[in-house]
């Protein structure tokens, strides 16, 4: 009885509960990935910027991610769409709405903003060495 109550206690332990979805994008989600004449002049700057919000963070995590996609943008030549995307970002990618682009989308809904631990740390890991293979 007292193995099935240890037992018991790991399995419902958050470190065993680690789960990261695969990551996946949709580049610059409802935003066109560049103009007519360069289609993808700034997908770059998008899946960068979706790779940070797949792993999440802290607010300032955030903040900082939402700043090089504005700087990555404004660095194609188009330093007023980039503020635009900016705005997007800030108001559509809070971690509080259901939302398949939210802050930290890759862990489970209402994460929040929150510090990666070693052990998420670690299956982030794991989940880009899957990907590479």
């Amino acid at each position: 009885m007292k193995y099935m109550l240890i037992i018991l206690l790991f399995s419902l332990s958050p470190v065993w509960a680690l789960e990261i979805e695969p990551f996946q994008t949709d580049a610059c989600s409802v935003f066109p990935d560049g103009t007519i004449e360069h289609r993808e002049l700034w997908i770059n700057c998008c899946l960068a910027h979706d790779y940070a919000y797949w792993k999440g963070g802290t607010y300032e995590q955030r903040k900082l991610a939402d700043e090089n996609l504005k700087v990555c943008v404004a660095s194609t030549g188009e330093g007023e769409l980039a503020l635009l995307m900016l705005v997007g970002v800030r108001i559509g990618g809070t971690p509080y709405l259901p939302t398949p682009f939210r802050w930290g989308f890759g862990w489970p809904y209402l994460r929040g903003y929150k510090a990666l631990t070693l052990e998420e740390l670690e299956v982030i890991e794991r989940s880009e060495n899957l990907r590479e293979k």
